[in-house]
């Protein structure tokens, strides 16, 4: 008997923090930047993206999280 073992796993990669103002609370605290990619797996390994990477942002305050667009990674 054969078993085909797939899903998706979704994976938070922490790009950098900075201080800013949060959007949502108003304060200013430290945000973290952080890309998020959903892959196909296989078998639990990971073989190749099914959804376009999104850039998140987590306030450190109220830990809202929100997606922003793309930002160097030094502005």
């Amino acid at each position: 008997m054969f078993f085909l073992l797939f899903g998706m796993r979704t994976k938070d990669d922490l790009l950098d923090t900075r201080v800013l103002t949060c959007e949502v609370c108003g304060w200013t605290a430290p945000q973290a930047r952080f890309a998020r990619t959903t892959r196909f797996t296989l078998f639990f390994v990971p073989l190749f993206p099914v959804a376009p990477r999104k850039y998140l942002l987590r306030c450190g305050h109220c830990m809202s999280l929100r997606q922003i667009k793309p930002l160097p990674a030094y502005a």
